[in-house]
């Protein structure tokens, strides 16, 4: 194989890598907005409904204590780690323990809900996030 012939076909591979990356970020993308929406959804619907809101907290990066926030919404799993506000934006609550959030309370950021909700982790822990919406809508301010 010549330079020249290896020179294109590095830039074969090049093109090829950017290509696959390009239509990944376009999935997550599409994934993304699709469970945005489910999310806006479920949050108009829990108020529609009058489902109480529960003033959430947040657990520390390492598991232990619970911190207080400002965002007042539903949880929607039973470990208390996952939430949608009343304003439709998914939490993944868990935050750096601090001293500052012990006493003023924790601060955390809206995260890009995901359409399976688990995945990647222990087998049997995973659920659509479609379902997992539905659960808490049906469980009502009986949930728990």
């Amino acid at each position: 194989m010549g330079r020249e012939d290896r020179s294109e076909w590095r830039e074969r591979q090049r093109r090829a890598v950017r290509a696959h990356a390009a239509a990944d970020a376009r999935k997550r993308s599409a994934e993304q907005a699709e469970a945005a929406e489910l999310v806006a959804r479920f949050a108009a619907e829990a108020l529609r409904r009058g489902l109480r809101t529960d003033r959430l907290t947040a657990t520390g990066y390492d598991g232990r204590g619970r911190y207080r926030t400002r965002i007042a919404g539903w949880y929607v799993d039973q470990a208390r780690s996952r939430a949608v506000d009343t304003d439709g934006r998914f939490y993944l609550l868990t935050v750096p323990p601090s001293l500052r959030a012990r006493l003023l309370g924790a601060d955390p950021l809206p995260s890009a809900p995901p359409l399976v909700v688990g995945y990647g982790g222990r087998d049997g822990e995973s659920m659509p996030l479609a379902r997992l919406l539905s659960q808490r809508l049906e469980a009502g301010d009986d949930w728990r």
